[in-house]
C-alpha cells in the first residue's frame, strides 16, 4: 500500500493545531524526541516536520503530497499550489506597522520609505497595485525590531494578537491580507496518491463540519413539532421520539453554531423545553 506524505510545521502554534487536527481525524502518530519524520500507526500517513518557510518548495518538488500551511506563505512562495481545504485555525493577518510616533493617515505616507519584511513578493505586489513606490528590505526573523535599529521606517509582518508590535513600540496601520491554515496539495501529485488524499480529506471535512454544528435534544408538545421542524433545517429532518408523557415528544437535530442563539430563542418561543446541547465530534454526510 502507498503512503501519503504530509508536511507540517515543526514547532509553534501551527504545529500544535495541525497535530490536534490529525488526532481529531483519528490518526495516531508519535512525535517524541523532536524527530523530523514519523509514521501514523493506523493510517498510511508519513508526517514530515519541516521549517515553515520550506514547506511550499517541498510541495512544488513533490517531496510531500500534502501539507498544512498558512495561506499567507503559499501566496508568498507558492501561489500555484492548489488548496484543498481552508482549516479555520491559526488565523492571522499580514499587516503594515509603523512606529507609534509616526504620523499616519494613509498608505501614501509610506511613499519612498524603507519597509522591512520576510514577505517580499507579497509586499512588492501589494504596493505596486497601490502605485506607491517603496524601498524594500528583505530580512528573516525579528522583523519588528527593524525600525528600532534604524534599518527601516516601517515593516510588514504577520500579526495575530498585536502584542509583539506593542512590545516593540509599533502600531498596525493597514492589513494587506488575512491568512489561516489550509490543506494544500502538491501540483506534482502522482495519480496513485489521489485516492488516498481523498480518504484523508474526507476525514478532515468530517471534523471541520462537526466543529461548526451542535447537536440539540428538546422536549416539544406534539402540536408544535411541525413548527419546530421548520426552524431546524441542518439535517434532512429531525428525529422525533414519543415521550412517556402523553402529548409530548423528544425532538433531536443539529444547529449551525453561527445561528445557535437565534435558533434557540425561536425554539423557546414556540414551546420547546429541556433543551440539551451537545458538541459533535465527527459529522459524516
Amino acid at each position: 500500500m502507498s503512503t501519503l506524505k504530509i508536511a507540517i510545521q515543526k514547532s509553534g502554534r501551527l504545529n500544535e493545531d495541525s497535530l490536534k487536527l490529525l488526532r481529531d481525524c483519528g490518526i495516531s502518530i508519535s512525535n517524541e524526541n523532536d524527530q523530523l519524520k514519523t509514521e501514523a500507526t493506523n493510517f498510511p500517513l508519513e508526517v514530515l516536520f519541516l521549517s515553515n518557510a520550506d514547506i511550499p518548495q517541498y510541495l512544488l518538488d513533490g517531496v510531500v503530497d500534502i501539507a498544512i500551511v498558512g495561506s499567507n506563505l503559499l501566496i508568498e512562495k507558492g501561489p500555484q499550489i492548489p488548496i484543498l481545504e481552508k482549516l479555520g485555525f491559526s488565523k492571522c493577518r499580514v499587516s503594515v506597522a509603523v512606529p507609534k510616533n509616526f504620523t499616519y493617515a494613509s498608505l501614501s505616507d509610506l511613499r519612498n520609505l524603507r519597509i522591512a519584511t520576510s514577505y517580499p513578493e507579497t509586499v512588492k505586489a501589494y504596493f505596486e497595485t497601490q502605485e506607491i513606490p517603496i524601498a524594500l528590505h528583505e530580512i528573516s526573523g525579528s522583523v519588528e525590531i527593524a525600525p528600532n535599529i534604524g534599518l527601516a521606517d516601517a515593516i510588514v509582518d504577520i500579526v495575530s494578537t498585536g502584542s509583539t508590535l506593542f512590545k516593540n513600540n509599533l502600531k498596525e496601520v493597514a492589513v494587506i491580507l488575512k491568512s489561516e491554515a489550509v490543506l494544500a496539495v502538491s501540483p506534482a501529485i502522482p495519480e496513485q496518491q489521489k485516492k488516498l488524499i481523498e480518504r484523508f480529506r474526507f476525514r478532515v471535512q468530517s471534523v471541520l463540519k462537526a466543529g461548526k454544528l451542535k447537536y440539540v435534544l428538546m422536549n416539544v408538545p406534539d402540536e408544535k413539532i411541525q413548527a419546530i421542524s421548520e426552524i431546524l433545517p441542518v439535517l434532512k429532518s429531525p428525529t422525533i421520539v414519543p415521550l412517556n408523557q402523553n402529548g409530548w415528544s423528544s425532538v433531536q437535530s443539529v444547529i449551525d453554531e453561527a445561528q445557535f442563539w437565534e435558533v434557540i430563542d425561536k425554539l423557546k418561543e414556540i414551546g420547546a423545553e429541556g433543551i440539551l446541547v451537545c458538541p459533535i465530534e465527527k459529522m459524516v454526510v
